[in-house]
C-alpha cells in the first residue's frame, strides 16, 4: 500500500533534530504559511525586512512562497507574482496568464518543493539532521532549491544533475558548499541519475535521496501552495464572463503539474495541459531523445503524476524555445517587440521567463487554437525560473549563430509564436491516460524496485490521491508541535 506520512517513525531522531534546530535558531514554516504569509508571526516579517531574497539566512524559509514582495532584499508579501501576455504578442485571443517563479529564493519555485520532501522527514523522525546528508537528483532547479533548503536547515546537500545543464547551475552550487556530482548526458538522461541514486544508496548510509520523481512531498508542495496562488491570481484577473480554461505544466517531475488537482477541485471542466520537448516526445509517442528545455528531464513517466487527471499532451520543439529566449532577451529583439505595439515594462518583464516557461507559453498557444479559446478564455501557466539562469545559454547561441537583429527578431516572433499551430499534440481518452500510466512499470518496478501492486493502487484506487494530496494538513500539525518543542516562537 502507499505509505501516507502522518505519524512519528522514530522518536529518538525527531528529538535530535528539535535540540539541533533549537541550538541553530532553526524554526520551520508550515505550509498555511507558505500559502497565506498573512499567518506569519509578525516578528519574524519585521527581521525579514533585513534580510535578502537570496541571503543563506534560516528565516528565508519563509519567502516559500509565490507571494514574495517582488524585490531583492526587504520585501515582505503581496499578491502571488505572475504577468499576463497580451494579443500582440502572442497572436490568441485567450489570455495567458504566467505564474513566475522569479521571486522565490533562488530565483525558482523548486524551494518550495524541496521543502515539501525534506520536512516531513524532519518532523517525523526519519532524517535526522546531525547526522544524515540530503541528496538531491535533479536536471536543474530541484537540486539548487534542496541545496538553499538544506544551508538555512543545517543540512549538508548533495546535488546530482546531468554535465550539460548550464554553467550558472554548477557555479552557484558550488558556492553555496553543496557537495555536487555532475552524470552523463543532458536533461533528458534521467535514468543515469537513478544509477547514480542507486551507487549512493549502496556505498554511503549517511545518505537519504530525495527523489523528486516519485517523492510525493512535491506534488502536495504544488497542490497546496501553487494551486492556492493560482486561484487567486485568477479572481485577481478575471473580468465578467472571464472563466479558467486550461492549466499548462511541463511534465518535469510531475510536482507542477499537480497544482491542476487542486484547480480541478474548483474548475471541474478545466483542462490541465502536460507539456514536453519534441525531441522527447515520451508521453506523445513514447518517444526518447534528447533536447534543450533545461529542467524538464523525461523519458519516463514520475511516479508521482496522476495521470487520470492529464487530459492533454502537447510537445514543443526547443528550437522554437531557444529563438525566442534570444527574442525575449536580446536587446534587438526588446526594440522589435516595442515596436510591435507590446508595453514596454510588459517587454523588461519578459526576462522573468526562462526556457521551460517559454516552453509552457507554446504549449498555451496550442492548446487555445485547438480548442478554439476566446477572450473570455484564461489558461494559467508557470514560469520555472527566470533568464537569468540561461546567460551562457545566450551567449552559445550569439558564438553559434552571431549577433541579434531586428530582422531575426521579426523572424523569430512570426515563427516561433504567432505560427505556433494546433499540432503535436493529443486529446488524452481513458485509454491513452492508461497507458501512460502502465509506462511507470519500466521503470519503477523495474528499475527501482517498487511494489506493482502499489503501481495498481495508483490507478484503481478512487481514494488515493485525495489522501496523498491532504498531507500538508498533517504535516502542519506536526511543525507546530516541532516548533513548540523547540521554544524559538516564543523566544522571538
Amino acid at each position: 500500500m502507499i505509505p501516507i506520512t502522518d505519524k512519528v517513525v522514530n522518536g529518538e531522531v525527531l528529538q535530535k533534530a528539535i535540540n539541533h534546530y533549537r541550538e541553530k535558531g532553526i524554526i520551520l514554516p508550515t505550509f498555511a504559511q507558505m500559502q497565506n504569509p498573512e499567518l506569519i508571526p509578525g516578528k519574524i516579517k519585521d527581521q525579514l525586512k533585513n534580510i535578502g531574497l537570496w541571503d543563506l539566512h534560516p528565516l528565508n524559509l519563509f519567502r516559500i512562497t509565490w507571494k514574495n514582495e517582488p524585490k531583492a532584499k526587504g520585501g515582505l508579501y503581496g499578491k502571488p507574482n505572475y504577468i499576463e501576455l497580451p494579443k500582440s504578442l502572442t497572436g490568441i485571443d485567450a489570455r495567458i496568464v504566467v505564474m513566475l517563479g522569479k521571486w522565490f529564493p533562488t530565483g525558482a519555485h523548486k524551494v518550495g518543493a524541496a521543502y515539501g520532501c525534506l520536512t516531513p522527514r524532519i518532523i517525523t523522525g526519519e532524517f535526522d539532521p546531525t547526522y544524515h546528508k540530503a541528496v538531491w537528483p535533479s536536471t536543474g532547479n530541484y537540486c539548487r532549491g534542496g541545496a538553499f533548503d538544506s544551508y538555512l536547515m543545517d543540512v549538508t546537500a548533495v546535488a546530482i544533475l546531468p554535465e550539460e545543464m548550464s554553467r550558472e547551475r554548477f557555479a552557484w552550487l558550488e558556492e553555496i558548499g553543496a557537495e555536487v556530482i555532475a552524470t552523463p548526458g543532458c536533461e533528458s538522461n534521467v535514468k543515469e541519475i537513478y544509477d547514480k541514486c542507486w551507487e549512493i544508496k549502496r556505498t554511503r548510509k549517511d545518505c537519504v535521496i530525495f527523489n523528486q520523481f516519485e517523492e510525493f512531498g512535491n506534488s502536495c508542495w504544488h497542490y497546496e501552495v501553487t494551486g492556492h496562488a493560482i486561484e487567486e491570481a485568477l479572481h485577481l484577473v478575471a473580468g465578467k464572463d472571464a472563466q479558467m480554461s486550461a492549466y499548462i505544466s511541463a511534465t518535469g517531475s510531475a510536482g507542477t503539474i499537480a497544482a491542476g488537482d487542486y484547480l480541478r477541485t474548483k474548475f471541474p471542466h478545466l483542462k490541465v495541459v502536460a507539456s514536453e520537448a519534441l525531441q522527447c516526445p515520451t508521453l506523445l509517442q513514447n518517444g526518447f531523445g534528447g533536447h534543450r528545455i533545461e529542467g524538464i528531464g523525461d523519458k519516463h513517466v514520475p511516479w508521482i503524476h496522476n495521470v487520470k487527471n492529464t487530459n492533454v499532451v502537447t510537445a514543443i520543439d526547443d528550437e522554437d524555445c531557444m529563438r525566442l529566449l534570444r527574442l525575449f532577451n536580446e536587446k534587438d529583439g526588446k526594440e522589435y517587440l516595442t515596436s510591435n505595439g507590446n508595453d514596454q515594462e510588459l517587454v523588461a518583464n519578459l526576462n522573468m521567463i526562462g526556457i521551460s516557461g517559454i516552453g509552457n507559453i507554446l504549449s498555451a498557444i496550442k492548446t487555445a487554437k485547438h480548442f478554439d479559446m476566446t477572450s473570455e478564455d484564461i489558461i494559467f501557466t508557470i514560469a520555472t525560473d527566470s533568464a537569468e539562469m540561461y546567460g551562457s545559454r545566450i551567449e552559445e547561441l550569439k558564438e553559434e549563430r552571431g549577433s541579434y537583429s531586428n530582422l531575426q527578431a521579426a523572424r523569430d516572433h512570426e515563427k516561433c509564436m504567432l505560427g505556433t499551430r494546433s499540432d503535436t499534440m493529443k486529446d488524452l481518452t481513458y485509454q491513452d491516460q492508461k497507458a501512460i500510466h502502465n509506462l511507470k512499470y519500466f521503470t519503477w518496478i523495474e528499475q527501482q524496485g517498487k511494489d506493482v501492486e502499489d503501481l495498481r493502487q495508483l490507478w484503481d484506487d478512487r481514494h488515493i490521491w485525495p489522501k496523498l494530496f491532504s498531507q500538508p494538513a498533517r504535516w502542519d500539525e506536526l511543525i507546530n508541535e516541532f516548533n513548540e518543542k523547540t521554544g524559538l516562537l516564543n523566544k522571538l
